[in-house]
């Protein structure tokens, strides 16, 4: 039997097989099944929710059941799927410490090389990533630039066009958070044949992931080109917002992230065809 060394990183570890506790799965399979949904659910046949994208295939790969995430599990599990085809990578899951960021970096990177897209939910703990590193990330946090160009990190926001337009769990940072996508109250697939409404940046990541389906219509576009058109082509909201984590202290909405946008689908759209237009 094959012993696993966390101090060491192997190509090809891993593990098919789920053996994990009842409850245990329950959770694995709750998350799962309402981030998929998000992304891909069936948009013809008029049950319950119409996904974000159509025509798309989930690869659903387990790094933790329940929190915790090792960094050999995240770093394998990027380069299982840049090597087995997947264009965009969803992670809703994120922590406060890594022992081992620079084999993720390393793992993010070759999804760069292998132009494949990393969408990642900021987290629900109501800080600044900038101040309180929160992981996986595309940034050093010494100072030096992102180690890679393919990394949207994804805030929450609500359908309240007011001060609590920011999503009172959410993570924010105008260096570290790209944009904000909704994420409260969102209405998805669940086990059992089920559809339930939940909150969390688990759940704007996906809606971010979804959209990034403008690249199966401009497939000549590049991974970092995809980034860019996303964050360009977002809403602008002028609002004073309340800081999450905070006592009512209010700041406008634009300072919460790098782009200062909530994701817009249709602007996505037209800009993806502006761009590859002119690399024609």
């Amino acid at each position: 039997m094959h012993r696993d060394d966390p101090e060491v990183l192997e190509k090809g570890f891993g593990c098919g097989t789920i053996s994990i506790s009842k409850n245990g799965f329950k959770n694995l399979q709750g998350h799962a099944t309402k981030v998929a949904g998000i992304i891909a659910a069936n948009r013809q046949n008029t049950i319950g929710i119409n996904g974000i994208a159509e025509n798309v295939k989930i690869m659903s790969l387990n790094i933790s059941y329940s929190g915790d995430e090792n960094d050999k599990d995240i770093a394998m599990a990027v380069y299982y799927a840049v090597d087995n085809g997947a264009k965009i990578i969803n992670m809703s899951f994120g922590k406060e410490f890594s022992v081992h960021q620079q084999w993720v970096s390393d793992a993010f990177k070759y999804a760069e090389k292998h132009n494949v897209l990393l969408v990642h939910a900021s987290g629900n703990e109501r800080f600044n990533v900038d101040e309180n590193p929160y992981y996986p990330s595309d940034n050093t946090f010494d100072g030096r630039p992102e180690v890679s160009s393919n990394f949207i990190n994804v805030g929450s926001i609500s359908a309240r066009l007011d001060k609590t337009f920011v999503s009172n769990f959410s993570n924010y940072g105008k260096q570290n958070v790209d944009l904000f996508a909704p994420g409260e109250q969102i209405y998805t697939t669940a086990p059992g044949n089920q559809y339930k409404s939940d909150s969390g940046t688990s759940l704007a990541a996906p809606i971010v992931s979804g959209i990034a389906i403008i690249w199966s219509y401009y497939p000549t576009l590049t991974a970092a080109e995809v980034k860019h058109i996303i964050l360009e082509s977002g809403t602008t909201y002028n609002l004073e917002v309340i800081v999450p984590g905070t006592n009512d202290k209010q700041i406008s909405f634009t300072e919460l992230s790098k782009s200062g946008k909530v994701v817009n689908a249709f602007n996505a759209m037209k800009l993806a065809e502006k761009i590859s237009k002119h690399k024609k």
